[in-house]
């Protein structure tokens, strides 16, 4: 035995109930018992005390721009705050890029992805540049981390595919040389018949490749921009469906009610993913609205009730499109929250599973690759807290990140130090009496 997490809480799993996970030399779950504090631990591997925490498989980031992460401010900062100066922002520093540039900023975001718990990511990458700089650079990120983490990469025509000069030629030598999913922006092309046309160009080369489709679609308060329904069609009719995704969809917001509820039958029957992007979705949109302004977000809640697989995304970290970000998901899951209004009791832990299980659905991620059961890679997150809803609540960094059976990731916080008027010094971790489960005596990861 090469690893055995002892006494972890684990999703869907009665709130009593505590578990033994236990991984071969394989890196693979051998099997998941019921915890037996009267076992003795195994004489040789790793042993993690999980001590009642919640154990998730690792999150997984659906939607994010390694490209252009850490760019903020350069050449000159997004002064309107806008998507479209954003783009123009975005094109002048796409100019200066070389392969170190790109290789260093998104190793970086990486890093800090892994040390979040994000093990699964989703990148697009800009490739209306003749060079190709960015993707090139980003295939030889995907190779140097695929033993710790799953990178897939989207040929995203950030300037357009029909109004971008040789913009369909780019977007097929970008899957040529080994993006995963073909993208498109319909909404930013010159006219409605170039963004349909744009989306038949995707979908087409998707089919012929046999690669999945995201398309940023519909990222405009503009309630005219109906680009979504062209998407969902194809994948229906095509029969990509579940592979196919509209990420962003933020003109939903603005939809009218009789418009909207035929939507959600067509997304429904489509079998589509929609990715939302609080952070950039809320920064982004109803700039150009006086009040009231508008959330800027799709239709999350009304999709979920119609069956819609929806996910949340980070986006942008530290780009034209928002100058903040660590790439944590459980900050998108707090955003998302409350952008959304995601606050029934039975709503914060759908906010959970939507940077984890359902994100997990848009990258395609099946039971071999995911998921904590027997055969599954050992690849999970231990969370200091004992519920979904805790760990958003709190922000909590994940204790241990183990990816394919080794230990990637660990983190030793250290509670806030309270002088509080007429009483001893305290600690303070923000858990009610009620809430804490025994803190002392977490051992240290290493040979039993």
């Amino acid at each position: 035995m090469r690893m055995i997490v002892r006494g972890a809480r684990l999703l869907h799993t009665p709130a009593h109930a505590l578990s033994d996970v236990e991984v071969g030399e394989d890196g693979r779950v051998t099997r998941v018992v019921p915890h037996d504090d009267q076992k003795e631990p195994p004489a040789t591997g790793v042993l993690i005390e999980a001590h009642g925490d919640l154990l998730t498989a690792p999150f997984v980031e659906p939607h994010i721009h390694l490209d252009t992460a850490l760019t903020a401010g350069q050449p000159r900062p997004n002064a309107s705050g806008t998507l479209w100066e954003g783009i123009a922002c975005w094109s002048e520093r796409k100019r200066t890029l070389t392969r170190e540039d790109v290789i260093d900023r998104a190793t970086e975001v990486l890093r800090w992805q892994a040390a979040n718990g994000v093990l699964h990511v989703r990148t697009h990458c800009d490739v209306t540049d003749p060079s190709l700089t960015a993707l090139d650079a980003l295939l030889e990120v995907r190779d140097r981390v695929r033993d710790i983490m799953t990178l897939q990469i989207v040929a995203f025509p950030q300037e357009g595919i029909v109004s971008f000069p040789d913009g369909a030629a780019l977007l097929r030598e970008a899957v040529a040389r080994g993006a995963d999913v073909v993208g498109a922006i319909p909404h930013f092309e010159d006219t409605r018949e170039d963004g349909i046309a744009s989306l038949g160009t995707a979908f087409a080369l998707a089919e012929e490749h046999g690669l999945r489709v995201d398309a940023h679609c519909d990222e405009i308060d503009d309630e005219q921009s109906r680009f979504v329904e062209t998407l969902a069609t194809l994948a229906l009719r095509s029969g990509l469906r579940e592979r196919a995704t509209a990420s962003h969809t933020t003109a939903m917001g603005s939809y009218n009610g009789a418009y909207a509820f035929k939507l959600q039958r067509l997304l429904s029957r489509s079998g589509i993913n929609l990715v939302s992007n609080p952070f950039a979705n809320l920064n982004l949109q109803g700039r150009f609205d006086a009040y009231p302004k508008r959330r800027g977000l799709t239709q999350v809640k009304e999709m979920l009730a119609a069956g819609v697989n929806v996910a949340f995304g980070h986006d942008d970290v530290m780009d034209p499109w928002n100058a903040l970000g660590t790439a944590n998901p459980l900050q998108t899951a707090l955003v998302g929250v409350y952008a959304a209004q995601l606050t029934g009791a039975d709503e914060i832990p759908l906010a959970f599973s939507m940077v984890t299980d359902r994100a997990a659905r848009v990258l395609g991620l099946d039971a071999s690759e995911y998921g904590i059961h027997e055969g599954a890679p050992a690849s999970f997150v231990l969370l200091p807290a004992p519920t979904p809803q805790e760990a958003i609540r709190r922000q909590v960094r994940p204790r241990y990140v183990v990816s394919r059976g080794s230990v990637l990731a660990e983190t030793r916080p250290q509670p806030a130090l309270l002088n509080w008027p007429g009483e001893t010094p305290s600690t303070v971790e923000f858990i009610r009496g009620t809430q804490a489960a025994p803190r002392e005596g977490l051992p240290e990861p290493g040979p039993h």
